[in-house]
């Protein structure tokens, strides 16, 4: 990232919102790219886009310290992950559009389903063909 996006964040997390780490927008930054990708739509993705992006990056960068990850980070819900995305287009990072409503990140999935039980199962599938 650049000087000016870690200006910014900097500010951010100490003076306007101390909840989330830095870490956290840096993530929220790289998961935003990857749903770009994913859904083929390079100027903008829908927060459900956005929140699948996150489901599917985070286990993939952190593996079975995922929810470790995001307690560290201060995060704790999706819309956690929506309060980040909603501070940068405060600050001018990122654009809405009038469609856009921090509303939509509201219980976009359970994080110890997905990230300590998918976990789980998806280790034992793997395990099993192993055998």
């Amino acid at each position: 990232m650049d000087k000016q996006f870690e200006n910014i964040v900097e500010t951010i997390v100490e003076k306007k919102d101390p909840r989330y780490r830095e870490e956290a927008y840096h993530f929220a930054m790289e998961a935003l790219n990857y749903a770009q990708k994913k859904f083929n739509a390079p100027k903008h993705v829908k927060s459900r886009e956005l929140l699948s992006g996150i489901k599917d990056l985070l286990p993939k960068k952190f593996g079975p310290l995922t929810m470790t990850v995001l307690e560290h980070w201060g995060i704790q819900s999706t819309e956690d992950f929506g309060n980040i995305i909603f501070n940068l287009v405060e600050n001018q990072v990122l654009t809405k559009t009038a469609d856009d409503h921090i509303d939509q990140f509201r219980d976009g999935f359970d994080f110890d389903e997905v990230f300590t039980e998918g976990y789980r199962k998806k280790l034992h599938k793997r395990i099993s063909r192993m055998r």
